[in-house]
């Protein structure tokens, strides 16, 4: 009998450089020192929208976590990322993120002032 065939992984998830190859590798989202000094994890998102044509916004939320770690004290977001036919399509574009562009993005929100974000 012939072994069944197990789909090829996305190239963009075959390895932890991307967030979602990170997600897929270790099951918990990447952590980050920010430049303000505090560590950080990452969250993709998704929101609904008016537009007819790409009803589903993508972006990230950046948690800022406790200098001990026990818990939440507040968070930045990025700017929206994709616009995407469907909230799964906007996952998986926001997982083809490398970790670089990642931290990136986390640096750009930390230094917007007030955390200003327009969707």
């Amino acid at each position: 009998m012939p072994r069944p065939q197990t789909p090829n992984p996305e190239p963009a998830f075959a390895d932890d450089s991307t967030l979602g190859g990170y997600f897929s590798v270790h099951d918990r989202p990447p952590a980050y020192t920010g430049p303000d000094g505090h560590p950080y994890t990452v969250s993709p998102e998704t929101e609904k929208t008016a537009n007819l044509r790409a009803p589903y916004a993508g972006y990230l939320v950046f948690p800022r976590w406790a200098q001990t770690g026990v818990g939440i004290v507040g968070h930045v977001e990025s700017e929206t990322l994709v616009e995407c036919a469907s909230h799964e399509e906007a996952i998986r574009r926001l997982g083809e993120l490398t970790l670089l562009d990642v931290q990136r993005l986390l640096e750009e929100a930390i230094a917007r002032p007030d955390g200003e974000v327009s969707r």
